[in-house]
């Protein structure tokens, strides 16, 4: 069984469930015979892959309040006492960050202290991933790759929020966790985060993102705007990076379990910062990932080129070598593979909007072929 069967019956909560990445990991988890809380606001966008699969029906509980909501969110983590925790709640938009820092700053920042401090006061054992970003690195616009080990930073709020998220990660483990953790002493709390690159697949629908703004106006025959033709990003589908933090946390367990002991040695590695990005080839230019979609879904664009524009980086890649040697870990699907997966699920759903029974179908079939790659 996939992650050797470590997550079958474990109760797990995921926040931000209801939103593009959430959604496909408790779809993820569901078939590993997961007990799945979701913990978020209601979706992002009228369409999304959260509501077009029904996942609601299929939870074990559904529960919408705010990350920034402290009281209820430790209320949630004492009442259901999660084997796992899958912090993916944010304001996840560079440009909304613009719009409305404060809601970034609040909800990336105090929602992971909320996310951290409710684990603590639960008085359990729990292994927690909290995913960040790609974009948590001081961006020097180089062309090499950044590591875990690397200067973070951030030159607008979105970025620079995540990277203090990071240093809320590192700081809670060190004070309240890690001590207890090695020594064996128990609750035992494991917490790791994670940063990937850019995600695509199938159901995303949020503003200023590539993709969507693809699918939008392909859908309507309409140009597609393009804003950062050059601009390179490590380009991955959702279920890469997933596949990630599965495995990262499923090796934790192992380790806090190891012949009935714990692999301190271990631990202190996993116990740690990972990057999950796609191999050096699929670090394409905007206008590349444009020019493959088109190849299956035909369009047109419509340079909307700023430069009055908010800034985002220029160029932006992710080395995963760490995950490599440590975890065993590496990307399954190419560029073109990745861009056809995400093609191909939007033109199915499309077709079938209103029937979710077969979109979830679409969605489980992608996981299962993804997961007939993995050695792990």
């Amino acid at each position: 069984m996939p992650f050797n069967g470590v997550y079958r019956g474990k109760t797990i909560v995921v926040t931000g469930h209801a939103g593009f990445k959430g959604s496909w990991l408790c779809e993820w988890l569901l078939q590993l015979d997961c007990k799945v809380i979701g913990y978020s606001l209601g979706p992002p966008t009228e369409s999304s892959h959260y509501s077009l699969t029904n996942l609601s029906t299929r939870l074990f509980r559904d529960i919408r309040n705010d990350i920034r909501n402290h009281d209820k969110l430790r209320s949630v983590m004492s009442e259901y006492h999660p084997d796992f925790v899958f912090h993916l709640a944010a304001q996840p938009i560079v440009r909304q960050s613009f719009e409305e820092p404060r809601e970034t700053i609040e909800t990336n920042i105090l929602g992971t202290y909320n996310v951290l401090e409710a684990i603590r006061c639960m008085g359990k054992d729990c292994i927690a991933i909290l995913i960040t970003t790609d974009k948590v690195y001081e961006n020097k616009e180089w062309i090499h790759s950044y590591r875990e080990v690397d200067t973070l930073g951030g030159y607008e709020p979105y970025s620079a929020s995540k990277a203090c998220a990071e240093i809320i990660i590192s700081s809670f483990f060190r004070s309240f966790f890690k001590s207890d953790l090695l020594g064996k002493k128990t609750p035992g709390v494991a917490v790791a985060s994670v940063r990937a690159g850019n995600v695509i697949g199938g159901g995303d629908w949020a503003q200023y993102r590539i993709v969507p703004d693809c699918i939008r106006s392909l859908e309507r025959n309409r140009k597609v705007p393009v804003r950062s033709k050059t601009s390179t990003r490590p380009w991955q589908h959702v279920l890469e990076p997933l596949s990630g933090y599965l495995l990262l946390a499923s090796e934790i367990y192992k380790a806090c379990h190891s012949n009935n002991t714990i692999d301190v040695e271990r631990l202190e590695l996993l116990c740690s910062p990972f990057n999950f990005g796609p191999n050096l080839s699929s670090n394409r230019t905007v206008m590349d990932l444009v020019n493959e979609i088109f190849k299956y879904w035909p369009g047109e664009i419509e340079d909307k080129s700023d430069p009055n524009a908010p800034h985002e980086a220029g160029k932006l890649n992710l080395t995963t070598d760490k995950a490599f040697h440590i975890l065993g870990w590496r990307p399954q699907w190419d560029f073109a593979t990745t861009v056809r997966k995400t093609v191909e699920w939007y033109k199915f759903a499309l077709e079938r909007k209103n029937e979710a029974e077969y979109i979830r179908g679409l969605t489980r079939d992608q996981i299962m072929e993804y997961t007939s790659l993995i050695p792990y």
